[in-house]
């Protein structure tokens, strides 16, 4: 790691007890609190992932992993948006050089939100660009927001034309935000709708994802760096796995703290004496362990290949999503344990714990961590048959 990676990777340590503070606020807005943002923006930390040459850090990808994870040991919420709102200037760095302009010579502080849900948006063709409409859910983070990435399949009139998956980016004019976030998990990240009705986007405004599948970019004139030549939907599972692997780690601190000096109500033992206690807090921490070598490995292996000008074939692209998935579901499992192992105790709501469980729970919900999806995906293309995402 370098000095700046270690320094900016302290700001984010720092901030973990003041977001802990906030927590239980942040869940009644169903957002960031102001002083949130405010905090990430001054530690520079929505910025990990933007190119030097606007002023960001240009941090290897396993950023994502790591600042993700040490902020979700304060609160996931803050972890999630931070990493879905950092990995949109890495995006934004793919599109042209016009479009970049436009959005970074205003602020490059601006902040993007996006939904990738492809098929919840449609486009057609047209002069000079694309006619776009559709409503979009789970837009993390849209309410401060300049500009959103949303997904959408073209299509055409013409039955022998294929359609065509491709990302637009749009003004915060030309969307409406639809108030819809109020959930069990993750309740802080303000995952509203937005709703789009039939608006022209320019063609430099966008981006066919098929030149997101690894390797040279229309962005790569300007931001020629290996992070920037990453194959996006491959890698997708490692943007947000950073968040489930904080929670689970802060977890597991919590336990531990408290076992430590804890007795059972009922028979007045200590709880780090019992060897129930002692087995659960090894099979929590070996899940932990081995997701974030799995995370930080894969991370660390796709930008070596891609300074060396390697895209990874197919094969290895649905592994990624795979081995994504099956991480996430190790910090889960881990939270599980450690909300079993902690009785009665776990369910006050002043606690952390049952934040804890929940965000977790909410973390894995997310399509990117459904292992039956991933593994199907995977299983597939290792069996011969023509893989099912359009999107690798």
């Amino acid at each position: 790691m370098t000095d700046d990676y270690e320094a900016l990777l302290a700001r984010a340590r720092a901030l973990v007890p003041v977001l802990r503070e906030r927590a239980e606020r942040t869940e009644d807005l169903r957002g960031l609190p102001p002083e949130t943002e405010a905090d990430l923006h001054e530690a520079g930390l929505f910025r990990i992932l933007q190119p030097r040459r606007v002023g960001g850090a240009e941090l290897d990808y396993v950023a994502l992993v790591d600042f993700a994870a040490e902020l979700a040991r304060g609160d996931a919420s803050v972890g999630w948006n931070l990493a879905n709102l950092a990995s949109h200037h890495w995006m934004l760095a793919m599109f042209g050089e016009e479009a970049q302009d436009i959005v970074w010579n205003e602020s490059p502080d601006t902040l993007i939100a996006s939904s990738f849900i492809f098929h919840a948006g449609r486009a057609t063709k047209t002069e000079g660009g694309y006619r776009l409409s559709g409503r979009w859910p789970f837009s993390s983070g849209v309410e401060p927001s300049l500009w959103n990435m949303l997904a959408a399949v073209v299509t055409s009139e013409d039955e022998a034309d294929a359609s065509e998956y491709r990302i637009f980016l749009v003004h915060k004019r030309d969307y409406r935000i639809i108030d819809t976030w109020d959930s069990a998990g993750l309740r802080g990240t303000g995952s509203h709708d937005v709703e789009v009705g039939d608006i022209f986007v320019p063609e430099e405004m966008t981006l066919p994802v098929s030149a997101l599948t690894g390797g040279a970019t229309p962005g790569s004139s300007v931001n020629p760096g290996p992070l920037y030549r990453l194959p996006v939907f491959a890698l997708f599972p490692f943007v947000l796995s950073g968040v489930g692997l904080g929670n689970a780690q802060g977890c597991l601190e919590d336990y531990e703290a408290s076992a430590r000096v804890r007795a059972s109500t009922y028979n007045r033992a200590k709880l780090a004496d019992l060897q129930s206690t002692q087995i659960k807090v090894a099979a929590a921490a070996a899940r932990i362990a081995a997701a974030r070598r799995i995370m930080r490995g894969i991370c660390i292996e796709a930008m070596a290949d891609a300074a060396r000008g390697r895209v990874p074939d197919l094969l290895e692209k649905t592994a990624y999503r795979r081995d994504g998935a099956f991480s996430v579901n190790l910090c889960t499992e881990a939270v599980s344990l450690i909300f079993g192992a902690s009785g009665a105790g776990g369910l006050y709501r002043r606690g952390t714990l049952q934040r804890q469980f929940r965000d977790g729970y909410a973390v894995n919900a997310h399509i990117a961590f459904n292992f039956d999806a991933a593994g199907s995906g995977y299983g597939r293309v290792a069996l011969g048959l023509p893989s099912e995402n359009p999107t690798l």
